[in-house]
């Protein structure tokens, strides 16, 4: 595992049990899924590297593009068909042929962490469930010396 997925996973892992919050990006406080990325991003990377803006819960079905996918391509390596590690930011599509709107971190190949209404943030295995969802495989950038 690299320097970067080690801390990506030590930073989620102390997300746990972060109530559920809409737009919400605080450790402890409340977040959503994008916001639990978004916290984790700045306590590895330092400051965030863009704000997403205010959105509603419906967003994927009513927006244009695939904004989560486009994001994710702008600040992070996607893997294509290379396996799932520790450390990889997940993206999920709930309904095929919509854009990606769900994300967690992955804490092992089988297991992923993220926060999603009604729960807080929790670790779920990445089981068939979640894996026909899975739209996305990413690799956060490496650490800067």
């Amino acid at each position: 595992m690299s320097a970067a997925a080690e801390r990506i996973v030590a930073a989620a892992l102390g997300w746990l049990g972060t109530p559920y919050r809409h737009q919400g990006a605080r450790k402890g406080v409340g977040c959503d899924c994008l916001g639990l990325v978004r916290g984790v991003w700045r306590e590895v990377y330092g400051a965030e590297t863009e704000a997403p803006g205010p959105y509603a819960a419906d967003w994927a079905e009513t927006g244009e593009g695939d904004p989560l996918m486009a994001a994710a391509r702008r600040h992070c390596r996607e893997k294509g068909q290379r396996p799932v590690a520790a450390g990889d930011l997940l993206l999920f599509r709930i309904r095929p042929r919509l854009p990606a709107r769900h994300c967690g971190i992955a804490v092992a190949p089988d297991r992923f962490l993220h926060a999603y209404q009604g729960h807080a943030v929790v670790s779920s295995p990445l089981d068939p469930h979640w894996r026909r969802r899975l739209c996305g495989t990413f690799s956060f950038p490496d650490l800067r010396g």
